[in-house]
């Protein structure tokens, strides 16, 4: 006779408890193991990036200031107050919306660094999704961190992802509803910060980011609110203003101050009116402010990339978009030396200086003026680092 088929006795039965008992010890050891990386992982993305309050810093708020809702959690983040004591335009600038776009929160820290406020008022926040900077693209082997060099050491900076972690929002639907349009996006784009404005604070994690947002901008009455972005050199839109239409003539006067006084050239793009979830079409629509998001162009992005090394990320070359520029095939120039950080840090802090005065003389009796920001030439010349405080 043979062994027994019975799966509660005899030979079967032990295989049985063996595989049970196997799969349990599987299960306990990835929960500690769970358990003891998953600390581990958040503690170095935040940790080791330390902004400094510069001479202009005159108060400071936390963004579940604004939407209780996110106190506690890795949606909250720090902001700034650059207060002139003087009456003026309130102007919100905000970058990290998306935090695998560094020049975008590294142009926000330089600014709380470096300026000062004469007239009017800045409120700066440089991590807006301050989640997305906790976690990047593991499967790719991103960098979580990368480092300037200034005249006393260096700094180090976090690399972080376009979406909120998922550690924090999860999962993710197969159709994204945004609110209040109804409009149907990507499922995944439910992560999206820049798809999730004007938010609401009974939503997920990344609705009340943006949530929190758009109420500063209502409570602080701020006149005009700046997004800083990069976007990858394949794409149309890099290099440009995207305005608001309650924004378009503040943005091409700046647009026009740039090119004629600096030589820098950006192309001015409509906000679309049907597609929802944007910081632009959205603070436009819902708030006073003229709304104007800044793209640069980020070779550490998009998928014609060769792999991303804090080297990319810093000095902005990779040899697939050189031959990509060399068949004509993007949107910008590409030249031999790549695209450096320095360059889109100088881009997007004259910007900045070039919507500030055109705003303010657009509109005199509400000035908005700042000293001690570095323009385009003097990021280039003289490097990130010169204009980094030491903690």
């Amino acid at each position: 006779m043979g062994q027994t088929n019975d799966p509660k006795g005899g030979a079967k039965g032990g295989i049985w408890q063996d595989r049970i008992f196997q799969s349990l010890l599987a299960v306990v050891l990835a929960a500690i193991l769970l358990a003891f990386s998953v600390p581990v992982f958040m503690a170095a993305k935040s940790s080791d990036e330390v902004i400094v309050k510069g001479p202009g810093v005159t108060g400071t708020a936390m963004l579940s200031d604004y939407c209780p809702e996110l106190k506690g959690t890795h949606g909250d983040t720090d902001v700034y107050f650059l207060d002139s004591g003087q009456p003026g335009a309130t102007v919100i600038i905000f970058g990290g919306v998306h935090s695998n776009e560094p020049s975008g929160a590294l142009s926000a820290i330089m600014l709380v660094e470096n300026a000062v406020v004469k007239q009017g008022r800045l409120i700066i926040i440089p991590h807006a999704n301050s989640s997305g900077m906790r976690y990047t693209a593991c499967r790719e082997g991103t960098p979580t961190k990368y480092t300037i060099k200034t005249p006393w050491g260096e700094r180090t900076f976090l690399y972080g992802d376009r979406l909120t972690s998922p550690l924090d929002q999860y999962p993710d639907p197969d159709v994204y509803v945004h609110y209040p349009s109804g409009q149907l996006q990507s499922g995944f784009d439910v992560r999206n910060l820049d798809r999730a404005f004007p938010g609401r604070s009974s939503g997920l994690l990344t609705e009340k980011i943006a949530y929190g947002i758009t109420q500063i901008v209502i409570k602080e009455k701020a006149a005009m609110a700046i997004d800083l972005h990069e976007a990858r050199p394949m794409n149309p839109i890099v290099n440009c203003m995207i305005a608001h239409e309650n924004a378009k003539r503040v943005a091409t006067m700046a647009i026009l101050d740039l090119e004629l006084f600096e030589g820098l050239k950006f192309n001015l793009e409509p906000s679309p009116k049907n597609m929802h979830g944007l910081s632009h079409r959205e603070l436009g629509d819902h708030t006073q402010a003229l709304a104007v998001l800044m793209e640069t162009s980020n070779p550490a992005m998009d998928w014609l990339r060769g792999p991303t090394t804090t080297d990319l990320i810093i000095n902005g070359y990779d040899p697939f978009y050189a031959e990509a520029a060399a068949r004509k095939l993007l949107y910008v120039p590409y030249p031999a030396e790549g695209i450096p950080l320095t360059e889109r840090v100088g881009r997007h802090l004259s910007g900045i200086m070039a919507l500030l005065r055109s705003f303010t003389e657009l509109y005199p009796d509400t000035p908005v003026f700042a000293e001690g920001i570095p323009n385009h030439a003097e990021v280039k010349n003289a490097g990130i680092g010169a204009f980094l405080l030491k903690p």
